[in-house]
């Protein structure tokens, strides 16, 4: 079998899984052969702390579908995931948690979504969630801003369940926690044919949630982020120099007529008073001065975007198991 030959890539980010591993695996395998499906599953081991690696070399031996990948550390989801991203050598990429709370039974309809239906990406929808309000109105919010924002109307961004054609993954970075924001991405890198299906949402099984609020304030900052990347990240300059200029004209505007009034007064023999006592004249002084500062920055950032070359694959691999097919 060859590479081309392998239809989906299961890619599964986990931290401190040990519990569910064994029986999301099976789940998965069962799926996969009920349907005909070839396969490969990536297990990335997030730096956990428990035996998920253990289970991992484990259930490896047992099914020479199963790769793994062991972080040195935690780096967090959006790494594990574009790491993941990086070895999957299947057509169709589909993204699930470890916490069994995402069905692999799904797996079969999201795959015709993107070989049929032609999707660049589908989305899982949990419209009906097992989760408490205090975490329900919070991801409410959270998705109507991001959908205002980046134009994507998905109903559940942070939804793990996720299909992807490999063009896709192929060629987009993620980083930091922007794992919430791969559609937005996604369709601002030109993918925008993007759909969204409805999946069960399942109570956790085992253990206990490794995400708390803190994500969603990270999470809208990650989104600002996202957003100004998108549209000035290749060009700064007009950002920071439209900016700079406007602060440095309006200073300079501000300055020159301080000035002029005050030889005005002087000509005309009137009182005058010192530029300088003057609290505009200082006010015009800091603009001038921020401005100038801004426009240096803009030109410094276009030097950057012109000779920065993208960075990939800078996380820390400690251990593999199993190798992608070979090509004969």
């Amino acid at each position: 079998m060859t590479n081309s030959a392998i239809q989906i890539s299961v890619v599964v980010p986990l931290y401190n899984e040990e519990e569910s591993l064994p029986e999301l695996s099976e789940w998965i395998a069962r799926v996969m052969n009920e349907n005909g499906f070839s396969y490969e599953v990536i297990f990335v081991d997030d730096g956990s702390k428990d035996r998920s690696w253990e289970v991992i070399s484990n259930i490896s031996q047992e099914n020479p579908n199963i790769r793994g990948l062991r972080f040195v550390r935690n780096y967090g989801k959006t790494a594990a995931l574009q790491t993941a991203f990086q070895a999957a050598v299947g057509d169709v990429i589909i993204t699930m948690d470890a916490d069994l709370q995402d069905s692999p039974d799904e797996i079969p309809e999201l795959y015709k979504m993107i070989k049929e239906d032609r999707y660049d990406l589908v989305s899982g929808w949990k419209k009906k969630r097992y989760d408490p309000i205090t975490k329900t109105v919070p991801t409410k919010i959270f998705n109507a801003a991001t959908r205002s924002i980046s134009g994507v109307m998905l109903h559940d961004f942070n939804c793990g369940l996720k299909a992807y054609r490999k063009e896709v993954v192929k060629n987009i970075t993620i980083y930091g926690e922007m794992h919430r924001y791969i559609p937005v991405i996604a369709k601002w890198n030109g993918f925008a044919k993007i759909g969204e299906k409805v999946v069960q949402h399942r109570p956790r099984k085992y253990g206990t949630t490794k995400f708390g609020l803190e994500r969603f304030i990270f999470g809208f900052l990650d989104l600002l982020s996202i957003a100004f990347v998108n549209k000035f990240g290749r060009r700064p300059m007009h950002l920071f120099g439209s900016l700079g200029t406007l602060m440095f004209f309006l200073g300079s505007i501000i300055a020159f007529w301080l000035l002029g009034k005050k030889i005005y007064n002087i000509y005309n023999l009137q009182p005058y008073r010192n530029v300088t006592e003057n609290p505009l004249f200082f006010l015009a002084l800091v603009a001038i001065m921020v401005g100038s500062q801004l426009f240096l920055a803009g030109f410094l950032g276009e030097l950057f975007v012109k000779q920065s070359v993208s960075k990939t694959g800078d996380y820390n691999i400690s251990e593999k198991i199993g190798n992608p097919t070979q090509r004969y």
